[in-house]
């Protein structure tokens, strides 16, 4: 007995599988004997591929899959006259035109949709970018922040500081005038206090 392949399905596969499925569901045929077809094509075993059917291709084909039930009914109730005959073939033919512009349909909104996800994708690298370019220059604010608060703080304690000093001499006029109203100050060239003895 033959080894059957596991391998993951490629998209020849998925057409092998659809394509002798829609032909006999066309003839009246079972999926089950479709499937041991495709099964003894592909080198898998009948359950692998209707599972694969199922899970996956069929969606794909739904409009393809109505055609063809729609050519079992009429050729079941057909004529088997040549006219019939010949009739069956060109609706075989209109079916087979049907579905290939379906497949073409199909084909293109998957181009679509791959050049929208490059788009997307050319998109978010953009967006990734800029965050990126946001977060140094946020980092720069932060840094710019830190520098300023430093010096607001050091303003801030030569300010209280300074008043201190002030303060403090205002004190010590007061009390220098307590003890000794006669006591007069004058002010140097060079700004300086010096008491002045009467």
């Amino acid at each position: 007995m033959a080894v059957k392949r596991q391998d993951a399905w490629t998209p020849d596969d998925d057409l092998v599988l659809a394509e002798v499925t829609l032909r006999h569901i066309r003839e009246g045929s079972t999926q089950l004997a479709a499937f041991e077809e495709v099964a003894e094509k592909l080198g898998r075993t009948p359950a692998a591929c209707g599972f694969r059917w199922n899970s996956c291709v069929r969606k794909k084909y739904e409009a393809a899959i109505q055609i063809a039930k729609a050519q079992r009914q009429k050729r079941n109730q057909g004529s088997r006259t040549r006219t019939g005959a010949f009739q069956g073939e060109q609706e075989t033919l209109s079916s087979l035109d049907s579905i290939i512009r379906f497949l073409k349909r199909h084909k293109n909104e998957v181009t679509e949709l791959r050049k929208r996800q490059k788009a997307l994708e050319k998109e978010l690298k953009q967006r990734e970018e800029k965050i990126e370019q946001l977060a140094k220059e946020n980092e720069e604010m932060r840094s710019r922040l830190d520098h300023v608060e430093t010096d607001y703080q050091t303003v801030n304690d030569d300010y209280k500081t300074l008043i201190q000093i002030m303060d403090r001499a205002r004190k010590l006029a007061l009390l220098e005038e307590q003890q000794d109203d006669k006591t007069k100050f004058r002010m140097e060239e060079n700004g300086n206090l010096e008491r002045v003895d009467k």
